[in-house]
């Protein structure tokens, strides 16, 4: 919506840029989180199931390559892992956009759907 380019509080799901809106809702409204399975629907609904697939192709793609990118300063250890946190950004074509890598995402919830998606 092109109305909307001044509003930077609908452009990225960083609820911590999100919750200063008015429009905001703690209760996990649609269209704040969705879960990745509520995505894949939305998009094979919308787009299509090869759509769906492509897109998920290009987010593992994305995923592999930017870790391929430090694997040399990674440290592997067999008794231990490492948990890190993917922000990505799909533009109209559905290509993914790495926004940042989280060494140390955040697990505290702040919504019921929070709760789901970072317990699974």
């Amino acid at each position: 919506d092109l109305s909307e380019l001044d509003n930077e509080l609908i452009h990225l799901t960083n609820v911590a840029i999100q919750k200063h809106s008015g429009e905001y809702s703690s209760g996990g409204t649609h269209g704040w989180k969705w879960s990745l399975q509520n995505l894949l629907s939305y998009i094979e609904g919308t787009r299509g199931l090869e759509a769906a697939e492509t897109m998920m192709a290009s987010i593992g793609w994305l995923i592999i390559h930017s870790l391929k990118a430090v694997q040399n300063v990674i440290i592997n250890d067999k008794h231990c892992f490492e948990c890190y946190g993917y922000d990505v950004m799909l533009d109209s074509d559905l290509k993914p956009w790495l926004i940042e890598v989280n060494a140390s995402p955040s697990l505290s919830t702040t919504t019921t759907t929070d709760r789901i998606l970072k317990s699974q």
